[in-house]
């Protein structure tokens, strides 16, 4: 008997965190990783995840600004209401770190800048996976 695959459907953040939590289950890393996924207007997500490897540090002003000419570049072959959503994976243990907060924020400006839509980032670590609000990262990194 065959298994039904993984068919989400993300319209809520809640849907969003459940997904990430389905996917990156059982925690634990051996790297830090920048995850994204692209979900459809219907909530639908691609069966594709892409991930980017050694995102220790958060981008410096020049990387930010290539990831945005990616994300524009993406952002030109996607279609109305579909968005790209971000997780970010590494070793340890416990809630988010500056560093995290830091990967958040240049998300959500990347995302901004190159006209992208996009949802909350998530964290997952060794312990656990969190949502980082917007508004939240904004204020912890102002």
């Amino acid at each position: 008997m065959s298994e039904t695959p993984y068919a989400p459907v993300i319209r809520s953040q809640a849907d969003l965190e459940d997904a990430w939590r389905h996917l990156m289950e059982p925690l634990g890393f051996g790297g830090h990783s920048l995850w994204l996924m692209f979900v459809q207007p219907d909530g639908t997500p691609l069966p594709h995840l892409t991930q980017i490897e050694e995102c220790v540090r958060p981008p410096t002003p020049p990387e930010l600004n290539s990831f945005v000419a990616l994300l524009r570049s993406l952002g030109s072959e996607m279609c109305a209401g579909e968005r790209i959503v971000f997780l970010r994976s590494r070793p340890g243990r416990g809630g988010p770190t500056p560093d995290d907060l830091a990967w958040a924020r240049s998300l959500y400006d990347a995302c901004r800048r190159a006209e992208v839509e996009t949802d909350v980032v998530h964290l997952a670590t060794d312990d656990m996976l969190v949502p980082l609000p917007m508004d939240e990262v904004m204020a912890r990194t102002a």
